[in-house]
């Protein structure tokens, strides 16, 4: 009896830890191969916005820019961390869902000082800078489709891909409304939107870092005990 509860437990802890991928911490060769490859895309395409925002006067353009040169850090973070202990994986995560929260204060900030000058940005530009730039968050996130689960550090990597990919079609969406209604304010309101998913996204972020964290800091005191 005692042999075939014991084969039950085991049964069901294994199931666990099938279903759930949150104890993954990115040190495979492939999860690393598609963190380098997505750094690239991210340093290339925050170059590209940055000069269209420049041109064309979009906030939003600016908004995704500094998205991208973020998690272009975030991605090199991230594997530089991979394989530390757990303590500093969940150090590493909390700084960049500070950073998120930083960033989105930025964008809401440079926004509402944008609001007084209501200059209408040129919307041939957003339009077709963020379809180029919807490409590139559709590649990245594809390659890391299957590594979205995982410890504070690599579900970080994943919802920066995500907000990417939600704010280029916003991006793209806010020039054709642009266009529309000849008016600065549909790009205006899709940078407050991105920066109120940044800050969504630090919220999350920190709370499983900080989660992690304490459960880093209880482990030697249970083992010590149990010793």
């Amino acid at each position: 009896m005692k042999s075939w509860t014991s084969e039950i437990d085991m049964s069901e802890r294994c199931k666990s830890h099938c279903d759930s991928n949150s104890d993954f911490t990115g040190t495979s060769p492939a999860y690393k191969r598609a963190l380098w490859t997505v750094v690239a895309i991210n340093a290339a395409m925050f170059g590209v916005e940055m000069t269209a925002s420049s041109l064309s006067g979009s906030m939003a353009l600016q908004a995704d820019a500094l998205d991208f040169a973020a998690d272009a850090a975030t991605y090199g973070v991230s594997l530089w961390a991979i394989g530390k202990a757990v303590r500093t994986r969940s150090i590493v995560a909390l700084a960049k869902g500070v950073s998120l929260a930083v960033m989105a204060v930025v964008v809401l900030g440079l926004s509402v000082l944008q609001t007084f000058a209501l200059i209408t940005p040129e919307s041939t530009t957003i339009s077709t800078v963020g379809l180029a730039a919807l490409a590139a968050n559709v590649i990245s996130a594809l390659i890391l489709m299957k590594y979205r689960d995982g410890d504070a550090n690599v579900r970080s990597v994943w919802l920066c891909t995500r907000n990417d990919a939600v704010g280029n079609v916003a991006v793209v969406l806010a020039g054709v409304a642009v266009a529309w209604t000849a008016s600065a304010w549909p790009d205006l309101l899709v940078a407050i939107g991105m920066a109120a998913l940044f800050l969504s996204s630090s919220v999350s972020i920190l709370k499983q870092a900080l989660s992690e964290l304490r459960s880093s800091r209880s482990q030697p005191k249970v083992h010590a005990h149990a010793d």
